[in-house]
């Protein structure tokens, strides 16, 4: 009686004197500008008028990582008044643009270049940016008293948060940008967002304390 399902067989042609099948083939890896079919991808960040200055002075700064350590070509469009990023063929790892680009935004949001160059070292981080109006409508006064209250006498405040939280915290005039790992961040943003409601800086640094001593516990 014939069974219902037929079995295949693999021919004895294709099968070596021990028996087994055929070794499996090694491939190289792809390098980055193969993975996108050899095409060049490009990034480009504006540069803000009171930035301009500034990235002139450090230039060198900013190139040479980007050049040398992560092979990416940069330049200064000047006309277009941005920086312009693209890959190249010797591109290492095709998600190094994403990063410079993310570490030339950071230097024009007004971080500093030895702040803005953990970007490129450290995947874990990111930049969050909010308004004081986000949090709560504030005019005239109220707004400059909040802004004074969330930097302090000297910047100490805003130090202290920083140190606390192992953030860094850029205060724009009615803007505030955190540049640090998601949970440092949400703590940072929830001290900033208890200034700007009012709370005084001995009630938020004790409350700052507690969060890191907690935070210290678990890792």
């Amino acid at each position: 009686m014939q069974s219902s399902m037929d079995v295949e067989t693999v021919p004895s042609q294709l099968q070596n004197e021990s028996g087994s099948l055929p070794p499996k083939p090694l491939f190289e890896p792809l390098k980055a500008h193969e993975m996108s079919d050899g095409r060049v991808q490009f990034r480009k960040v504006n540069v803000p008028p009171h930035r301009y200055s500034p990235l002139k002075k450090i230039w060198m700064e900013i190139y040479t990582p980007i050049y040398e350590q992560m092979k990416i070509d940069i330049r200064m469009n000047l006309k277009a008044r941005r920086v312009e990023l693209k890959t190249r063929a010797d591109t290492p790892d095709i998600s190094n643009l994403q990063k410079c680009a993310d570490f030339v935004h950071a230097f024009m949001l007004g971080f500093d270049v030895i702040d803005a160059i953990a970007l490129l070292r450290l995947d874990e981080l990111y930049i969050e940016s909010f308004e004081i109006k986000d949090v709560k409508t504030l005019r005239g006064e109220h707004l400059s008293r909040a802004i004074g209250r969330l930097s302090g006498k000297g910047g100490k405040t805003k130090f202290a948060i920083e140190n606390a939280t192992k953030t860094r915290i850029v205060i724009a005039d009615s803007k505030i940008h955190i540049l640090g790992s998601f949970a440092n961040i949400k703590i940072a943003r929830d001290s900033l967002c208890s200034l700007i409601l009012g709370s005084p800086a001995g009630k938020v640094y004790s409350k700052l304390r507690a969060v890191t001593a907690r935070l210290a516990e678990r890792f």
